[in-house]
């Protein structure tokens, strides 16, 4: 352990200043900063969770260097990206404490240390050390933690740190953190330039088409293989990759894990339904794709039959499974919905009489119905999309959302946006 220590000292700031002038943060997150901040300085556990690649890691360095900019001494400031190939031989929570050991009697740090641990989940029995770290009263401690599977806040953690955590869902750029990291404005040629290239901060330094599928074709075998086929002893991995590709091309449309188990059945593939509710859970577990509910607007019950599916990022749509011209609706409910669940709405399809709403979003005792259409080119998509929202008789607000040039204004109540003018907002 004392070797691997010694690699730790590169990418910490226990020893040189210059450490801290060099820290690559790059480009700064200030939606997730200004959230992070205000759980800062309190015994809670800061749990970063998101699909891998969205920026979990550049994230926890610009906390580090709001820590270093308000005084906090360097040698309190302990970093380990599991990631790392030089620490593969961290394997389990008790090596983890033999490392913070020697950290302690070498570095000797005075008083609160701030603990960050990247992709924590390598870690066998990490939640334990995790646990020990928050509640050993005799080291003031604050700790923050990554991972990209939406397991680790369940089971063993729950049990240990119950009530003692706040997560943080970290998703790919935004539309305003698109716009602002290549200076663009805020208009409708640059928000479809943003439909087409998903929001992945790694994916905007890539210049060729070619160069751009490699990179998320490889993002996908990595979140495949490693976060689910080796995690859980998957051995038909291609039927998993069929199940996200019929996600892929049914974004925005209404099914069951019974209609996908039909459908590959349809096409000569041997598979049970459980099988399939299993690997759609191991998917959405990775942050790779969202699963949301329908309810009931008028029995007021979410409802077991039919679900939606959303991508965590559009670019594996565009450049991966399909192509961007087609569905395009479809990439813009996507999009509506990571707006909304980004801003911690709480959200759901919603269904009264025999028409759908495309969302029925929650917070703190607001409510918006919201329906998303590429165009309200005619009479009839417009009587349908509005149709549906004046069915329901209460007083919350209601809006449309689509790609249209110019905006119609209110309807009965309802009003028109244009997207990149909503998701425009920070």
């Amino acid at each position: 352990m004392e070797e691997i220590f010694e690699k730790l000292k590169k990418y910490n700031f226990w020893t040189k200043k210059t450490q801290e002038d060099n820290l690559e943060v790059g480009f700064e997150r200030k939606f997730y900063l200004k959230k992070v901040e205000q759980f800062l300085n309190n015994d809670l556990i800061k749990v970063f969770i998101g699909q891998r690649r969205v920026g979990k890691s550049y994230l926890m360095r610009q906390v580090i260097k709001k820590l270093l900019a308000s005084g906090v001494a360097r040698k309190n400031i302990f970093y380990l990206n599991k990631e790392i190939v030089d620490f593969d031989e961290i394997k389990t929570h008790l090596d983890l404490k033999k490392i913070i050991d020697i950290y302690k009697e070498k570095i000797k740090p005075k008083g609160k240390v701030y603990y960050f641990f990247d992709e924590i989940q390598e870690v066998k029995n990490w939640e334990k050390i995790v646990n020990s770290l928050s509640q050993d009263y005799r080291y003031k401690s604050e700790v923050f933690i990554s991972g990209s599977n939406s397991k680790m806040l369940s089971g063993e953690l729950a049990t240990y740190i119950s009530g003692r955590y706040i997560d943080f869902e970290i998703f790919p750029f935004s539309y305003v953190e698109y716009v602002k990291y290549f200076k663009l404005k805020k208009n409708k040629e640059t928000f479809l330039a943003y439909l087409h290239d998903g929001g992945l901060p790694e994916f905007f330094q890539l210049e060729t088409e070619e160069s751009k599928r490699y990179y998320l074709q490889a993002l996908k075998n990595t979140i495949i293989l490693k976060d689910i086929v080796d995690r859980y002893k998957i051995k038909d991995v291609k039927l998993l990759e069929k199940i996200l590709d019929f996600i892929s091309d049914n974004i925005g449309n209404t099914f069951s894990s019974a209609s996908i188990t039909n459908f590959l059945k349809s096409k000569g593939r041997r598979i049970s339904f459980d099988t399939v509710s299993n690997y759609l859970k191991y998917l959405t577990e990775t942050f790779l794709i969202h699963e949301v509910n329908r309810f009931d607007l008028k029995g007021k019950d979410i409802l077991d039959s039919g679900k939606k599916y959303y991508l965590n990022d559009l670019s594996f749509r565009n450049f991966v499974f399909s192509t961007f011209d087609e569905g395009l609706g479809g990439h813009l409910e996507n999009l509506v919905y990571l707006y909304f669940r980004a801003n911690n709405w709480k959200i759901y399809i919603g269904k009264i009489e025999d028409k759908e709403v495309d969302f029925v979003i929650e917070k703190c005792g607001k409510k918006k119905y919201v329906q998303v259409a590429h165009s309200l080119n005619s009479k009839k998509v417009v009587a349908r999309e509005f149709g549906n929202l004046e069915k329901i008789r209460d007083s919350y607000d209601k809006m449309v959302i689509t790609l249209d040039d110019k905006a119609l204004g209110d309807k009965n109540g309802i009003e028109h946006k244009l997207i990149w003018e909503i998701l425009g907002v920070a």
